[in-house]
């Protein structure tokens, strides 16, 4: 089972990057920012406060996110893969990711990360908004201190995955296609390595 992490901060270029591989390599995406508005768009009372920390720009709480993640994956039983789009985000959340993903008899082949500047991220993201309807995209202060959240939070958890050489850091800003291309190779390389799920991955899962 192929299973990835595509990493980076908002307005990266995931979300395009995370359709092109779905497409290539028939993986099941798994986005917590879409599932996140499918329970606001429901009207869930976990969309409700979910709502108020994205309007925030504030990152939902991980049990909340890990739950939604162990449905999806009880869900698709038959799925070849996973593609991870904005998680984990923290050092902790990777470390549940690992458990519950070796409580479903697999672990996470490669982390890779899109990487770009905070002015181009501001840039994007305000255009964005003008069409996504997303109040976390058209206002530049919540947009930077996203970025800030990354910068200072998530950026930590390429160290994890680098402890376990599975991370991977490629230049975020370029044609899509070439992008792609980039992705794909180290993907197939790391199919080819195929490392062993950490020791650590075999502890309880804990939500």
């Amino acid at each position: 089972m192929l299973n990835i992490v595509l990493f980076g901060p908002p307005g990266a270029g995931k979300g395009t990057q995370s359709q092109k591989l779905i497409s290539h390599y028939n993986l099941v995406h798994l986005s917590t920012g879409d599932l996140l508005r499918a329970q606001i768009a429901e009207g869930t009372e976990l969309g409700l406060q979910a709502k108020k920390l994205m309007d925030e720009g504030l990152l939902v709480p991980d049990a909340v996110v890990i739950g939604m993640i162990g449905n999806a994956l009880e869900t698709n039983p038959q799925a070849g893969g996973f593609i991870f789009d904005g998680f984990p985000r923290t050092v902790a959340q990777a470390e549940s990711l690992d458990r519950l993903m070796a409580a479903h008899n697999t672990h996470i082949g490669c982390m890779i990360a899109l990487e770009v500047q905070e002015e181009e991220l501001v840039t994007r993201l305000l255009e964005r908004g003008k069409t996504s309807n997303r109040p976390d995209d058209q206002d530049e202060t919540k947009i930077r201190r996203r970025v800030t959240v990354y910068n200072t939070e998530t950026a930590q958890v390429a160290g994890y995955y680098a402890a376990q050489k599975k991370f991977h850091a490629l230049n975020g800003i370029g044609a899509i296609d070439g992008i792609f291309g980039q992705i794909c190779g180290l993907i197939d390389q790391n199919q080819t390595a195929r490392p062993e799920a950490p020791a650590e991955a075999t502890k309880e899962v804990k939500a």
